[in-house]
Parts: C-alpha cells; sequence; structure tokens
C-alpha cells in the first residue's frame, strides 16, 4: 500500500459526508472529501421541489438540555460549537430548504474540513488486491489513492418502475413546479410516497383532476411511525379525495401509459380492490414520484458493493461496510438497508449517528482507540442508575430506535466486579468491543404491533403506565432491556411507556428494572 495514500476518502459532501468528515478532521486522520458540484449539498439545492423540508426544527422544547433538544432538531449536525445547530437558521417548524443548502455550507467552512469540489467520482477501483489501497478518480482526471473509501452520495438515480411508457413522463425531478402550467389539466401522479403528495397538494388550486396511483395502501406516518411514510404537512389531497372534490387515490399498478398524437396520454391501470380490473383513463399529465436509488455505476468489477432491496442500496454489515467489498463503508441515507422503511437511517436525524458509530468502528479497527466507555460496578443499583440516566436524555437512542443500542459488558476477566458501559453501538454488532462472554442491550422500540393499531382510536385497549408487568405489551416508545448470552436467545426486560417520555418512577421503572439486572447478573460467570 503507498505511503502517500490517504487513510480515509470520502465521497459526497451532503449532510452525511460532512458529518463523518468531521469526526475524521477532529480525530486528525489524513482524509479527503470529493463533491461533484461546487458547493455542499447539491441534493438540497434540487430536493424537495417545492422547498420545504419535512424534517422538523423544534426551537421552543422547555428543555435546556442539548442532548434532549436534539430529539426534537431533526437537521442539525453533530458537532461540539453551539453556533452550529440548524435551529439558529430558521425559526420554522418544516424549514424551507435554502435554509438547509445555507447550514451545511457554513457547517463545511466553519469546521475547516478538507473538501475538493468539481470533483465528480467516475471510477473507483482497487488494482492490485482486496486489502490494497482503492483508486478513486474524478471526472477531471485526477487520481486518489486510499486505504479506505466512505461512500457518502444520498441516492442520486430515479427509481424508475417498469411500466412501457414510463420515459414518456414527467418526472419528479424536472416536472414544472408552478401550478399555473396545470390549468384545468388532469394530471396523474405516480407513487404515494411524501413526493407525490407533495407534487399533488401544489396542483389542488390549478388541476381539473389529480389522481395519485400505486400498488399498495397508503401509509400515515402517524400511524406506522416512519417518517417517511406520508407526513400530514403533505396530505391535502386525501382530504379533496374523501370528500369528493374531484381528487383520487388508485390503489392498482400502472400496466402501461401510452402518449397520444395530440400530445395527452393514455394509462392502462389494474384496480386493486376490484380483483385487478383494467381500465384505460386519459390524462394531461403524467408525474412520476416514485423515489431514489444508490448510483453504483461507478465502481469497477473488482470492489463493487452487492445491491439489496431490488438493487437500490448497498448491502451493509452492522459496522456500514459492504458485505462483500473489504475497507468499503457507507455513511448517511444510503445505509437505510438497515432498517427499510423501519426506522431514521435515511434521514438526518438518524444518520447523523450512524454516522459517529461508524466513525468509532473506524477508530477502534484501525487507529487502537477504544469505544469510549465508563467503568461502572457490576451491581443491579448503579446497573439500573446508569440505564434510567440514559434513556431519559439520550437522542441517539431515540431517534435510531431499535437500530442503535448502549451496552453494558459484565467482564469477568477484569476480576474487580465492574461493568463497561457503551454508549450508541450498532445493536447487532459482533466482536470488539463487546466480546463473547455476553452483554446487555439498552434500546428504545416501539412495540412489535405498532404499526397496527390507530393511535387515535380511544376504543383500542390501552396499557397503563403505572402498570410494569405489561409493559412488554405497549405500542409506543419505550426502553427495552435484553440479556445477550452465549448460545441462548435473549431475555427481555420492558420498561413501560409514559406519556412524556420520563422514565422515573421508582416504583414503576427503577425497581423492576433493577430486579432484572439482580436475577441476571447472578448468572454472569466470574
Amino acid at each position: 500500500m503507498p505511503d502517500n495514500a490517504l487513510d480515509y476518502l470520502v465521497i459526497g459532501a451532503g449532510p452525511a459526508g460532512l458529518q463523518l468528515g468531521y469526526f475524521l478532521h477532529r480525530a486528525g486522520h489524513s482524509y479527503r472529501i470529493l463533491e461533484a458540484g461546487p458547493a455542499p449539498s447539491q441534493f438540497f439545492r434540487i430536493f424537495p421541489r417545492h422547498r420545504t423540508l419535512i424534517s422538523i426544527n423544534k426551537k421552543h422544547t422547555g428543555w435546556d438540555d442539548p442532548e434532549l433538544n436534539l430529539r426534537m432538531d431533526w437537521n442539525s449536525l453533530l458537532s461540539d460549537d453551539p453556533g452550529l445547530l440548524f435551529t439558529r437558521y430558521s425559526d420554522r417548524y418544516f424549514p424551507h430548504a435554502d435554509d438547509m443548502v445555507r447550514y451545511l455550507a457554513d457547517f463545511a467552512e466553519r469546521t475547516g474540513l478538507r473538501i475538493s469540489y468539481d470533483a465528480r467520482v467516475v471510477r473507483v477501483e482497487r488494482p492490485h488486491d482486496q486489502r490494497g489501497a482503492f483508486v478513486v478518480t474524478d471526472e477531471q482526471g485526477r487520481r486518489y489513492e486510499a486505504r479506505r473509501v466512505i461512500v457518502a452520495t444520498g441516492v442520486t438515480r430515479p427509481n424508475l418502475p417498469p411500466i412501457p411508457g414510463i420515459e414518456t413522463a414527467d418526472r419528479y425531478g424536472t416536472a414544472s413546479t408552478d401550478p399555473a402550467d396545470y390549468v384545468n389539466q388532469r394530471v396523474l401522479i405516480i407513487g404515494k410516497g411524501n413526493s407525490a403528495f407533495e407534487t399533488a397538494d401544489n396542483l389542488l388550486e390549478t388541476a381539473a383532476v389529480i389522481h395519485v396511483a400505486g400498488p399498495r395502501s397508503v401509509r400515515m406516518a402517524w400511524r406506522t411511525h416512519y417518517v417517511g411514510h406520508l407526513r400530514a404537512v403533505n396530505n391535502g389531497l386525501l382530504d379533496t379525495y374523501q370528500l369528493k372534490s374531484q381528487n383520487a387515490l388508485l390503489d392498482g399498478d400502472v400496466r402501461n401509459i401510452a402518449r397520444t398524437p395530440d400530445g395527452t396520454y393514455l394509462v392502462t391501470v389494474a384496480f386493486a380492490r376490484v380483483n385487478e380490473v383494467t381500465k384505460d383513463i386519459p390524462y394531461d399529465r403524467v408525474i412520476v414520484c416514485t423515489g431514489f436509488r444508490f448510483d453504483a455505476s461507478i465502481f469497477a468489477d473488482d470492489c463493487r458493493p452487492e445491491l439489496v432491496i431490488n438493487n437500490r442500496f448497498p448491502a451493509l454489515t452492522p459496522a456500514y461496510e459492504s458485505v462483500n467489498v473489504p475497507g468499503l463503508y457507507f455513511a448517511g441515507t444510503i445505509t437505510q438497508s438497515r432498517d427499510f422503511k423501519r426506522g431514521t437511517s435515511g434521514f438526518i436525524h438518524g444518520f447523523r449517528y450512524g454516522a459517529r458509530a461508524l466513525h468509532r468502528i473506524l477508530e477502534s479497527r484501525y487507529h487502537g482507540v477504544p469505544w469510549p466507555a465508563r467503568i461502572l460496578p457490576a451491581e443491579p443499583g448503579p446497573l439500573a442508575a446508569a440505564v434510567i440516566d440514559r434513556v431519559n436524555r439520550t437522542s441517539a437512542l431515540w431517534q435510531q430506535f431499535g437500530l442503535l443500542a448502549d451496552v453494558i459488558v459484565i467482564d469477568g476477566a477484569r476480576g474487580d466486579g465492574t461493568a463497561r458501559y457503551l454508549e450508541e453501538l450498532p445493536y447487532d454488532l459482533q466482536g470488539p468491543p463487546i466480546g463473547d462472554r455476553g452483554h446487555f442491550t439498552i434500546t428504545l422500540e416501539y412495540g412489535p404491533d405498532h404499526d397496527k393499531v390507530d393511535p387515535f382510536d380511544i376504543e383500542v385497549a390501552r396499557i397503563s403506565q403505572s402498570d410494569a408487568a405489561r409493559a412488554h405489551e405497549g405500542h409506543y416508545l419505550h426502553p427495552v432491556v435484553r440479556h445477550h448470552r452465549p448460545g441462548k436467545p435473549p431475555l427481555a426486560h420492558h420498561i413501560t411507556e409514559n406519556l412524556e417520555n420520563e422514565w422515573t418512577s421508582e416504583e414503576v421503572h427503577v425497581e423492576p428494572l433493577r430486579a432484572f439486572f439482580a436475577r441476571q447478573t447472578a448468572s454472569v460467570p466470574v
């Protein structure tokens, strides 16, 4: 491996690349960030098309704890500079995308990150062997060598379903956003996510008819707890549909899009609710809003990452590493294969913590820096107190629910009756720094059927927040402590949900947890 090879080459200066660059810069490693555009965050200069973010910016929480405030701040990157909080850039609950562009540019400048702009990567290869240096070439012909490559490009290619004629339709990324261009027109929007409904809501005042089509039912974020499902801020069309105002949802498959001689469309739809009965429906405009996918075309065959989820995202290990290319790591929204359609890895408020976990993994693997840990007495009282303190403050476990976990390792080899408390590891990470003697994990999780329950239905049975014995039946977010034992299934203890997410009751929260630790630590070998 060349002596002058960089420790790390990061591809992309969006929020994930900047976040990881911040940690690499602070640690003093040799690194370089390559950005295709002339400034950071090209994505937010274009998207969302109608310029309102769906990531919340709640400035007034009533808390003065910066860690707690990050639970309600979905846009800030992690740093030690209180001036680099997004809440200083906008007062709006749903901010304008231009404020994100301005924020990320300031973050890059004020942290002094080493970024090469106008350096679009066109080739990533590993010419020597699977453990050798990567060679990365940009469109100017400049070549960079790095021991490890971290891809933080986001999803940059449209995810187009295989519908005959789809190439004749407009796309979300290029369709006009001026409502005046759709006056008195019949418009079909393909897709049932936020981009589709954002587009539909923009046309409510001018289009004659708006149909939103897709094979699956609309999923509401307030019900599924997945923030990428339809958000209330974008669901105005649903109101017009149910009140019979000419607009509608079409539940079924779009089978064909035919352009007619007069420039309009005839679209064949197979309706799921009526046993796939097909109908040809005329439209003036068709707009495709079906999301994006990762672009793997820059990789040579010798280091092409395996893809998953219909080839939309790279397949990752729990360490955010490619499953088939050692030394190739990923950060940002392209890590969402880890919690696809369930968690927050596709969004800043989730992947900022994933980037921090990745950095700690890199520090441990390649630089001999142990995972930050506190040493506690391996006794039920101190262990329970440490857990209760964390679940009442942590933003990482709150945002990356079920994916990141605090870990308690009681290491009998130390012989001093202590335990290590490690924060924010990928839940399923194995080996160092956890070891193989057993450990406890602490996560925040929703109940197993939480997305099947209408949270606004007062007839739905609810678990009493004072009934610790039935905590495992709760649907809402709550702490779960598990004891992982070699060769055995983990044993779980649920801490009952709480209206204001304050798990501080000695009787309901603390004492049952202390008793769980007493039972389980008694079985830990010393």
